[in-house]
């Protein structure tokens, strides 16, 4: 996608992009769904092949709102008149109503904060019957029942709106109260939310969990929210900001990735409400380098419209619900737009972010992950030993992702026991400097506990496999290969070369070397790493202690067994009781 303002390079080094270019995307989406609109304005029917689950006429309601929140955004007087028709129709019949849990709950979302981001523009200046049939059909979504996940925020940012113009102020009011209240037990410390009950950590803590609570807050001017969660998002953004990769590109973990630049929402409300540990110059490195890593590699297509995919149109990043105006959440991206152009996010000079500046192994606590960085090849790895959706494998239930590959249909970075792949009921047994480890069940009776220790772009993966009837057949995989890297897996214990062995009587481990790296001629792994592995003296059969040495210095020792893992003396001296 063409971007027609001049890179600056001395302002922004690594990327070349200015505000100038935020508003020349936004403007080029805009004037590119323009074509789709019904003659009414009220739906934008999208191509793209692909129905949502709730069916074409909520489709067409989807590329409205989202859209309209893009406009919001970029609060252009004369784009806002073709959506303040669309309002006018849209609420005149046309649009599906809100209802429990279903799909136009969560573009009421997106319409009602729109509408209260430009208010003077647009709101203000609707005939009164207009005003009163839209409020009317938003108010629907302060009843309405949503899915117990990040959908609770729904019924809170139509309710935030509707109580600033004071249509049913205690209704309103206590919509917002509701949602505010749901999604804290959800909410695990270290600004990490589940998205709903269980293990669900994804990108919806950024551009969901953190974004509505946070904007909300700020637009009602509330000094006690914002602080809270104001907060909750300035801690958050100390582990987010290294889940982007050198050339931009955001981690591929979760479900609904085809939102792309979204994920960068996050990074400018923290500047945007002052609560961010990150620099501007990295803020806006982190989030332009995203935006142009997707816009340089065809997320966009020659008529200007964003595709289900990831980089260009595919499959395999399409969930049930998505629909062809699905990818337009990356709306949320422009968040940007409400910083002014004096703004020191904008002004000041592009640094960079963190896997630019060293190599790094970060545990990162709630989530139950481990993140390893290089800082040669920019690729940023996420070993995941707590994260779990069974509804939306295999974007959930790998041991592994990064921002250079994304999940084979050949199941990388597993553990195949018996040719099952499952992995299901995952158990965090804790993360620590260079580690992470937790246990899964494979099918009933059968379970693996899973270590895995980093150094570089190096990895030790360890895995006791226990409750399999002797010979079963195991197979480890590595990473899968992406374009611009070579991926490696080497045996070190219990392995063919192949990456292939069977169990015994009892417990089984299994242990390899493994690599992702897109530098061009690595030391091999042998030369960087040695590991030993054996039973456990003194303690009860299936233990086994696994020796991690690093060729530059450095050893960690590990107790394995069928309920859990024990770091023993490492590089620090310590170790757990």
């Amino acid at each position: 996608m063409p971007v027609e303002p001049a890179e600056d390079r001395s302002l922004s080094p690594y990327t070349g992009f200015t505000r100038a270019h935020w508003e020349a995307v936004a403007d080029s989406l805009l004037a590119a769904v323009a074509p789709h609109a019904t003659e009414d304005q009220a739906l934008y029917h999208l191509p793209g092949g692909h129905t949502g689950s709730a069916g074409r006429l909520s489709d067409g309601l989807e590329g409205y709102a989202r859209t309209l929140l893009l406009a919001g955004f970029r609060r252009d007087e004369k784009v806002l008149e073709r959506y303040a028709r669309g309002l006018a129709a849209g609420t005149a019949g046309v649009w599906p109503r809100v209802e429990d849990r279903g799909q136009p709950l969560v573009e009421a979302a997106s319409v009602a904060l729109a509408l209260r981001l430009t208010r003077p523009l647009l709101w203000d200046r609707l005939d009164d019957g207009v005003k009163q049939r839209a409020a009317a059909w938003l108010g629907d979504a302060l009843t309405a029942e949503p899915w117990p996940c990040n959908w609770e925020l729904f019924p809170v940012t139509v309710g935030g709106f509707l109580e600033e113009i004071g249509w049913e102020p205690d209704a309103s009011r206590a919509a917002v109260d509701r949602g505010l209240e749901r999604i804290e037990q959800w909410y695990r410390g270290d600004g990490w939310y589940t998205d709903g009950d269980g293990r669900k950590f994804d990108y919806y803590n950024g551009w969901a969990m953190h974004l509505y609570p946070v904007l909300h807050a700020w637009l009602a001017d509330d000094a006690r929210l914002l602080d809270l969660y104001g907060g909750r998002l300035e801690a958050h953004l100390g582990d987010y900001a290294r889940l982007f990769g050198g050339d931009g590109a955001p981690l591929r973990q979760g479900r609904s990735l085809t939102y792309r630049f979204a994920a960068t929402a996050p990074l400018w409300l923290g500047a945007l409400t002052g609560r961010s540990p990150l620099s501007p110059g990295e803020t806006r490195r982190l989030a332009s380098g995203a935006l142009r890593h997707f816009l340089d590699r065809g997320a966009v297509d020659g008529d200007g419209l964003l595709t289900l995919g990831w980089h260009g149109p595919d499959e395999a990043y399409v969930q049930h619900y998505s629909g062809p105006a699905s990818p337009y959440w990356a709306s949320k991206a422009f968040v940007a737009l409400l910083l002014p152009p004096e703004h020191e996010v904008w002004t000041a000079a592009e640094e960079p972010g963190p896997a630019e500046r060293a190599d790094a192994v970060t545990p990162v606590g709630p989530p139950n992950w481990l993140l390893q960085s290089t800082r040669s090849d920019g690729v940023v790895r996420l070993h995941n030993h707590g994260s779990e959706d069974v509804r939306y494998d295999p974007f959930y239930t790998r041991l592994a992702y990064s921002t250079a590959t994304a999940p084979s249909p050949s199941y990388d970075n597993s553990v195949i026991v018996g040719g099952d792949a499952s992995r299901t009921g995952i158990v965090p047994l804790g993360v620590g400097e260079g580690w992470a480890a937790s246990r899964h069940t494979v099918t009933q009776g059968v379970s693996v506990v899973s270590l895995v220790a980093a150094r570089g772009a190096v990895e030790v993966r360890a895995h006791l496999v226990s409750g399999a009837v002797p010979g079963t057949s195991v197979r480890i995989t590595g990473w899968a290969a992406g374009d611009e890297v070579r991926a490696e897996l080497l045996p070190a214990h219990g392995l063919s070369g192949a990456g292939e062995g069977a169990t015994g009587d009892g417990a089984s481990l299994f242990v390899a070397l493994a690599r992702l790296t897109a530098d061009p001629d690595p030391d091999p792994l042998t030369d960087l790493v040695s590991v030993r592995a054996a039973a456990s003296e003194g303690a009860p059969p299936g233990t086994y202690d696994v020796t991690v040495t690093w060729t530059g210095g450095g050893a960690s020792r590990f107790r394995l067994g069928a309920d859990g893992i024990v770091p023993l003396a490492g590089d620090d001296g310590t170790g757990i009781p």
